[in-house]
């Protein structure tokens, strides 16, 4: 299993806080990681990372029995206050008593507010989810913040959102009488485009069943972008507000047949770039789209050369104007976890080195995967992900086998762009 290390040095042309065109300083690669909190047998995904205005890191993510099947599911979070090596104890973010509370994010307003967004799920299926936020300015003391907003997110997709997807399905039943697809694909494409078609008649099932995943996307003093997705359609939507919240509405429905999990970035050009993982029925490839538009509308999805087994993936625009992407970087399976630049806005990923990678062999494979990634102040990057290991020997203090925890990565452009070690 790789593991970031400490490494020796390279000199790197264009890295660090220096932008196009301006030499930069040698840098040091380094990459260092550890476990925020000991392996145990409770079930802890779906993790965030956020940097404070005073430089603690804090994370995020959702911890229970199961939320399919339990209801003690809720957010935890810790805290690495500035310059620390270790991680404070745990702490509840959120626990609506009797219902899981899952897939959590975080992120920083230009007032400098801690946002957490999360889905509280009615009745133990992803379509039930019910998308609620918190707001605190008090937040940088230990332990959790004192929320001063806690308000649901209502998404009421319009008339144009049935619209979309009936016209989506009108196309793809068409290309299905074209033999467009094969068995069994073919029987599985025409029973998902029947359900999504009566989801969307349905005002119920058109407000239910949204969930974030990645970070939201702040796009100025303005604008702040929430990316959805829906299990139960299967397909993506941003929830837009231009007032910080007291006033929601959505964007067109971004529909390709398992495009999920959006992450937002930014062109120089100002158009707004998404990749969204790739659900199946056969996972191959993250999807993409653009908005030209500030997020309102969006392009036709598109599958982009990224590979994708069915799991989150998170991009990112750095301050020199390089993209950053992690992901798992495989067709089939969760064992390897890959951090990508590109210095050309996703048009090729020049660099790229695995965080994790495990055999994906075993009867039990690990898993490395849902990241989370920022760029700090100081221009390093901090990563936080699901760390689940398919074998466990150890016990944790319940007697049960220890094998998952949620991992913090620290490291910079440098460590990425030397490339995995021979």
């Amino acid at each position: 299993m790789k593991k970031c290390v400490l490494v020796g040095w390279m000199i790197a042309g264009l890295i660090g806080s220096g932008g196009a065109g301006r030499a930069a300083q040698p840098e040091k690669p380094f990459c260092k990681g550890e476990l925020i909190f000991p392996l145990e047998h409770w079930h802890n995904h779906g993790s965030c990372i956020v940097e404070t205005p005073k430089g603690d890191i804090l994370v995020c993510w959702f911890h229970g029995s199961g939320e399919r099947t339990a209801d003690d599911v809720r957010i935890e979070g810790a805290r690495q206050p500035k310059g620390a090596t270790t991680w404070s104890q745990r702490f509840t973010m959120a626990d609506t008593p009797e219902y899981p509370d899952t897939n959590c994010c975080m992120f920083i307003d230009p007032a400098g507010r801690l946002w957490l967004l999360w889905p509280t799920i009615l009745a133990n299926q992803w379509e039930s989810a019910l998308m609620k936020y918190r707001i605190a300015a008090d937040y940088h003391r230990n332990g959790p913040p004192k929320w001063e907003v806690n308000e649901v997110l209502h998404l009421t997709p319009g008339p144009e959102f049935e619209a979309s997807v009936s016209n989506f399905v009108n196309q793809t039943e068409a290309r299905l009488k074209g033999g467009a697809f094969a068995e069994p694909a073919r029987a599985r494409v025409q029973q998902w485009l029947a359900a999504i078609r009566t989801r969307a008649a349905d005002k119920l099932q058109r407000r239910l069943g949204w969930m974030t995943r990645a970070h939201p996307f702040v796009l100025d003093d303005k604008r702040l972008i929430v990316p959805l997705y829906a299990d139960g359609f299967s397909f993506s939507l941003m929830a837009i507000t231009d007032d910080w919240g007291k006033t929601w509405h959505t964007s067109t429905p971004l529909i390709a047949g398992g495009n999920i999990q959006p992450s937002i970035v930014r062109r120089k050009d100002g158009a707004l770039y998404t990749l969204m993982r790739d659900n199946g029925p056969a996972p191959k490839r993250l999807h993409q789209s653009e908005s030209h538009d500030r997020g309102d509308t969006w392009a036709p999805v598109t599958d982009s050369e990224l590979p994708n087994p069915g799991s989150g993936a998170e991009i990112i625009s750095l301050r020199n104007g390089d993209w950053v992407l992690i992901s798992n970087d495989t067709e089939n399976g969760r064992h390897r976890l890959a951090v990508q630049i590109s210095d050309d806005e996703g048009k090729t990923w020049k660099w790229k080195r695995h965080l994790e990678s495990s055999s994906p062999t075993t009867d039990s494979p690990d898993a490395f995967h849902y990241p989370s990634i920022l760029q700090a102040r100081d221009g390093t990057l901090h990563a936080s992900y699901s760390y689940h290991l398919g074998h466990a020997e150890a016990k944790d203090v319940d007697g049960q086998p220890a094998r998952k925890s949620i991992k913090h990565a620290h490291f910079n452009e440098a460590w990425v762009r030397q490339g995995d070690a021979k």
